[in-house]
């Protein structure tokens, strides 16, 4: 793998992006600058402008408004030079073909070396299955086959819509440990999933999307900081919600079995009121966790207000 990115070069440079559909507005001013190497994890709810975003980088879609330059160059420019490839989450596959033919003919197409094929079998872990019709693959050993045709033509930027849909726990591990070699080589990822744990375990920096726009970025820990709060995890036995929530600091209470939730800014209150008041036991007090400051920070609390409709329905 060689990567001669000039490192003074943004791999992406997004200012001030909108995408309008008619009246839906997909895409509400997102600027987002990603150097060269980091793994940035894309993440919001259905119709956030993920997939919107997507577009614009690979040069499938045009903004409304704002400027976007991948390594310096438009979308379209840098895609037609081979800086950028993609694993998407359906098509470009012909089921009649096998594996090996797939990833054979792809990178004749891209000019490379007859032992280009082999390799990019070998990275994405399907050397195995080389001689196994693509139809005849589950939905996560065609999703690697993708992930090897994308790496053919050496991309300094590689995005992945929802990469390891289809693919077993052992698969996954084995699919982002490829991943983060490839960036240690100086590669640039950008990555949508809805396995949250994916993000908070891979991905250098986490972008949240909520209508349109920005609402977080960072790494996992500054980002899961910034829905504050904590939450005191206690065995109680019979603990009733409706008491459990009138606790002085208690934001929000659930029961599960035996064990009780509690969230509040004030946990070290509620942790005293547990231990001196009832007979709590097997007290623990975390911090939220990626998903908990995803649904925070992503909810749509403005009754009636529309998000925008899924990405590619407007195509």
């Amino acid at each position: 793998m060689t990567l001669t990115a000039p490192p003074a070069t943004l791999a992406v440079d997004l200012d001030g992006i909108v995408k309008r559909y008619g009246a839906v507005t997909a895409v509400d001013g997102i600027s987002l600058r990603i150097r060269p190497g980091e793994v940035v994890a894309l993440l919001g709810p259905n119709g956030a402008g993920k997939t919107t975003t997507i577009d614009i980088l690979l040069g499938l879609a045009r903004p409304t408004e704002g400027e976007v330059r991948v390594y310096g160059r438009r979308p379209p420019d840098a895609v037609a030079a081979g800086l950028v490839s993609a694993v998407l989450q359906t098509g470009g596959l012909l089921r009649d073909y096998t594996v090996e033919e797939t990833v054979r003919l792809t990178a004749v197409l891209f000019g490379k070396p007859p032992g280009a094929a082999a390799e990019a079998l070998d990275r994405a872990g399907i050397a195995d299955i080389g001689k196994r019709l693509v139809g005849k693959c589950s939905g996560g050993q065609q999703q690697r086959l993708r992930f090897a045709m994308a790496l053919l033509p050496d991309p300094r930027l590689l995005i992945l819509d929802e990469p390891t849909t289809g693919m077993d726990v052992g698969g996954r591990h084995d699919f982002w440990q490829a991943i983060r070699r490839d960036a240690e080589g100086g590669r640039t990822v950008i990555f949508a999933t809805h396995y949250l744990e994916e993000a908070d375990a891979y991905a250098d920096r986490v972008v949240f999307v909520r209508r349109g726009r920005v609402v977080a970025d960072g790494t996992a820990a500054e980002v899961k900081a910034l829905a504050s709060g904590r939450t005191v995890r206690a065995t109680l036995p019979g603990a009733a919600p409706d008491r459990l929530a009138a606790i002085a600091g208690v934001e929000s209470a659930e029961v599960r079995g035996d064990t009780v939730y509690l969230h509040g800014r004030d946990t070290d209150g509620i942790a005293r009121h547990l231990l001196t008041h009832t007979a709590a036991r097997d007290l623990e007090i975390t911090s939220r966790n990626l998903e908990e400051a995803f649904l925070t920070l992503t909810a749509d609390k403005s009754t009636g207000d529309k998000s925008a409709a899924d990405d590619r329905s407007h195509r």
